[in-house]
């Protein structure tokens, strides 16, 4: 029997260097973002609303996520069918809107990133930046 488990984490350094890439890819787009980065847990490690993001947008990134952290793939692929009720049940912290993807480091899930203030294509493109930056699985 197992009592201990290595893991890998993610450290204030890859979530900066995360921050400020998904920060050129908004800018890029000149679409103001907010951007949320979680660990394997939850926890916030690093966020930020870009200046003229909606603030409304930065509780969907969190949302986005947190699911994409606890169910270990892209927060869009909740079922359509459960989406409501799932939502109502965590009290908005999971959500099926896109732009929420697994942080993953050589098949270790370290965490989550949720992108909102754009289209849903344009937060998972910010996304996906953030994810490029440190070398993690896209």
């Amino acid at each position: 029997m197992a009592f201990f488990q290595t893991s890998t984490r993610l450290t204030h350094s890859g979530v900066m260097a995360m921050l400020t890439a998904a920060i050129a890819q908004a800018e890029a787009m000149v679409q103001p973002q907010c951007i949320v980065i979680v660990d394997a847990s939850g926890e916030v490690l690093g966020e930020i609303r870009m200046t003229g993001a909606r603030f409304l947008s930065r509780r969907s990134a969190l949302a986005k996520a947190l699911t994409a952290a606890s169910i270990d793939a892209p927060s869009e692929t909740i079922p359509e069918a459960v989406r409501p009720a799932i939502g109502i049940a965590t009290g908005g912290a999971v959500t099926g809107l896109k732009g929420g993807l697994p942080i993953r480091l050589n098949g270790d899930l370290v965490g989550g990133i949720g992108v909102g203030s754009g289209t849903g294509e344009q937060d998972a493109e910010v996304a996906r930046a953030a994810l490029a930056a440190i070398g993690a699985e896209i």
